[in-house]
């Protein structure tokens, strides 16, 4: 995982030209970024877009992404792909449609027959409380 350890503000043109005197002057033409030029870039990509970082830096934007959603924690690993909710025999609503909106898209959720209990349930769990 990348973290910056600086604290100081990033100036997108000083990490530009820290960035292209590291491509004159790598000992091959495909090795890695290092990881404090990456840092750098996560953290100019949280303050100004993944778009505009990548393009001032001349970066590819999915190994970019990929670089922030690993300093985040969001990679895909861990995360569950399915959830069952078990729901009672007493209905209080009729069909509902769950809606969550977030960095990684919309998701829908149709849930027929859901009791208020469940629900408040279901959107204390959703909501990581």
């Amino acid at each position: 995982m990348i973290r910056t350890t600086s604290r100081r503000p990033l100036d997108l043109t000083a990490v530009r030209g820290r960035l292209d005197r590291w491509r004159r002057t790598r000992a091959h033409a495909r090795s890695p970024i290092p990881p404090a030029l990456w840092a750098d870039a996560v953290a100019l990509a949280r303050q100004q877009g993944l778009y505009r970082t990548a393009r001032a830096l001349r970066l590819d934007y999915g190994g970019l992404k990929h670089h922030v959603e690993a300093a985040d924690g969001r990679r895909g690993a861990g995360r569950p792909t399915f959830v069952e909710v078990a729901g009672s025999t007493l209905t209080d609503l009729g069909s509902c449609v769950i809606e969550l909106t977030g960095p990684g898209g919309t998701v829908r959720l149709r849930v027929p027959g859901l009791a208020l209990a469940d629900l408040a349930a279901l959107t204390r769990t959703l909501a990581g409380a």
